[in-house]
């Protein structure tokens, strides 16, 4: 009697055991490790807020690829790489997510790429845009929907490397500010670049730098420009105020969130390259983007908002090439080379450094009362194919 109800006993704990293994096979879990809280918290909240509405829009509203329910685990790293390096590797090994999305910055997304290669596990950088992630600091496990530091800096480049052009470059002091000035430098051909300003992240007051860049810029004959590469808390455009029209300077910058761009009111005619703007890109998928922001929020997406909806879409896709397989190598050699709708038209992830090579947008803004920010208005959409994003890794 004793032994068959010892019999009894491990027949139940191995059906116990086997539940939830069983469970899980019916689920496809992702990460998603972005900045919650922190410096970036507006981007972080915009990229979740894409992830979802993509992952909705992707499943057809169902949730479920090939049957298998999508179950996202939300972390935040708050803008701190031991924090981001350490949750990535819990939702890899705890939460036996299948894959990642995240994080919002270049120095988290930094640590957290050996993770990935440790685990051996796909992380889909988003929004991060440090050269060196698809760069040196690559892996094969590393995808990126979201554009790098070349992408911004040869769309830039685009609207102002003209001869007779004196550029002077304004950043903050890490990943994002030094890769990004390095890769405009990079890609400027005709115009001079005579001085590179770089601030802390946390500035909040631009004056010391500003008068540094005056001195480097009012000297030059021709055009002048002080061009801005900034990412989170601070309001570089402050410098503004210095009086920089007495000189002839004038400021240019990439495209932002809308609260940032509100001081772009004060810069009608200033132009530069965006990475989205709601009213730019027509085609569906913006179109549902649009839609069902302004539903759900009552205002129109953001930034970051199409780059949480791109991360989206490549994975559905992807997962729906694989028939909801989420096998490591599986997925990798399914989406070397794959394409993917977004709210920017198509992505492709090149084969090399599965960076996704996207169009660029070159603005010229327009002050327009009805809108609390100024508005980027399409001058020219920079397909991919016309921009020579360099392979910058070691594979």
């Amino acid at each position: 009697m004793h032994r068959r109800h010892l019999v009894a006993l491990a027949a139940l704990a191995a059906t116990a055991a086997a539940a939830p293994a069983w469970a899980q096979s019916n689920e496809i879990r992702i990460a998603h490790v972005y900045s919650k809280t922190g410096p970036l918290e507006a981007y972080g909240k915009q990229t979740q807020a894409g992830l979802m509405m993509g992952l909705e829009y992707a499943t057809g509203g169902t949730m479920t690829v090939n049957g298998k329910k999508i179950v996202v685990i939300e972390k935040d790293d708050q803008g701190k790489p031991d924090l981001g390096k350490s949750l990535l590797a819990a939702a890899y090994s705890d939460d036996k997510a299948a894959l990642a999305v995240g994080p919002t910055s270049s120095g988290v997304a930094l640590a957290m790429l050996p993770v990935a290669e440790e685990y051996k596990k796909v992380l889909i950088v988003e929004p991060a845009v440090a050269d060196s992630i698809t760069g040196d600091k690559w892996n094969k496990y590393i995808f990126r929907t979201g554009r790098n530091s070349s992408q911004d800096a040869i769309s830039n480049a685009v609207a102002l490397d003209k001869p007779g052009t004196t550029i002077a470059t304004l950043a903050q002091d890490y990943a994002f500010g030094r890769d990004g000035v390095k890769a405009f430098k990079d890609a400027v051909k005709k115009a001079k670049i005579v001085h590179e300003e770089y601030l802390p992240q946390n500035t909040t007051d631009f004056t010391a730098g500003a008068q540094r860049l005056i001195d480097k810029l009012k000297d030059q004959p021709g055009r002048k420009v002080i061009w801005i590469v900034w990412a989170g808390a601070g309001n570089p455009f402050k410098i503004a105020d210095l009086d920089l029209k007495r000189y002839g300077i004038e400021i240019a910058t990439g495209g932002n969130i809308l609260p940032a761009m509100a001081s772009y009111k004060q810069f009608p005619g200033m132009e530069g390259a965006t990475y989205y703007y709601f009213g730019i890109p027509k085609n569906p998928v913006n179109d549902a983007l649009v839609s069902m922001h302004y539903k759900q929020y009552k205002t129109p997406p953001d930034f970051f908002t199409a780059g949480g909806f791109s991360a989206a879409m490549a994975v559905v896709t992807a997962l729906k090439k694989t028939g909801g397989d989420t096998g490591t190598n599986k997925l990798i050699s399914t989406m070397e080379g794959m394409s993917f709708d977004t709210p920017k038209g198509t992505m492709t992830f090149r084969k090399e450094d599965h960076q996704a090579l996207q169009s660029m947008y070159h603005f010229k803004i327009k002050v327009d009362p009805a809108f609390a920010w100024g508005v980027p208005e399409l001058v020219h959409e920079i397909k991919a194919s016309e921009m020579d994003v360099p392979i910058r890794n070691k594979r």
